[in-house]
């Protein structure tokens, strides 16, 4: 079974559609970036997830970014992805994390901030209080405000695989509440471990074998990040260059990471001078 792939599927007999995504690769490129605390693995495993889920219902080519923050010990959880199922992530923390601790207990006052950013047309942004108690019902709160469309979402993650069903009803003429109804309570059904090592066939079986559902081929989901060599020599035209010449007269060099990817990039005094001249540089990634 590819574990990092998205599925949609219909509902023949109503106006329902779903995703199914399940993520193991990816998940493990996002977390092994830094040491992160358990609690924040489930997490960042879970908007992975729903990150991919709300990707796959965008009806353009862009970007999209799913970003948490609050004024708790978890200042920041986001991941960062496209229409092609490109994701990349991180989360910023400052205090030692329960494995059981809450939404509250980790942002305190907190918000999520879903940012659709096409690559033709207007930047849409929708932000909702992080009151739920968990982080799917939090998405599924953005959807009621910003679609108010009935959505269901269920998310999961334990440190090693991650994964996600989304149900929502289609636009209709027609009231087709009670389907969705009853098909979220069949989807409510389903456990971590289900969809953490069957395939989205049987999972699908399982849970709709009384149903008539049409599952369409599957999408692969990857890790990607978008640093560079350019955008970091941008980064660094954008400062001071008495600032940039100090730090490279005290140590040699100018150093800078990705967070995401933890990639190093690395210029010296031939490469700061060139920049500044001409905004030319070569670069050396280690």
């Amino acid at each position: 079974m590819n574990q990092d792939t998205l599925h949609r599927y219909l509902f023949d007999n109503a106006d329902v559609r779903g995703e199914l995504v399940q993520l193991q690769d990816s998940y493990q490129q996002v977390i092994s970036a830094q040491e992160y605390p358990a609690v924040l693995q489930v997490l960042l495993g879970e908007l992975m997830a729903a990150t991919s889920l709300l990707t796959a219902t965008l009806k353009f080519s862009g970007d999209i970014s799913v970003q948490l923050q609050g004024n708790g010990p978890v200042s920041l959880a986001v991941i960062n992805g496209n229409n092609l199922q490109e994701l990349r992530g991180v989360a910023r923390w400052n205090a030692e994390l329960a494995d059981d601790a809450s939404l509250t207990e980790l942002f305190g006052q907190g918000y999520m901030v879903i940012t659709l950013t096409p690559e033709e047309g207007e930047r849409y942004q929708g932000v909702v209080a992080l009151d739920k108690p968990t982080l799917a019902a939090c998405v599924e709160e953005y959807f009621n405000q910003s679609e108010q469309l009935p959505t269901g979402i269920w998310l999961f993650a334990d440190g090693k695989q991650a994964a996600g069903m989304f149900l929502q009803i289609l636009p209709s003429q027609q009231d087709h509440n009670a389907d969705f109804e009853h098909l979220s309570q069949l989807t409510s059904t389903i456990k971590a471990e289900e969809l953490f090592t069957l395939d989205a066939e049987s999972v699908l079986h399982r849970l709709y074998h009384q149903e008539e559902v049409r599952l369409f081929d599957p999408i692969d989901v990857s890790f990607k990040c978008t640093c560079s060599h350019e955008r970091s020599a941008g980064a660094i035209k954008t400062l001071d260059q008495a600032e940039i010449e100090a730090i490279l007269a005290e140590d040699g060099k100018i150093e800078m990471g990705c967070e995401y990817c933890h990639a190093k990039y690395t210029f010296d005094a031939i490469d700061v001078a060139t920049l500044f001249a001409n905004g030319q540089t070569s670069t050396t990634q280690q």
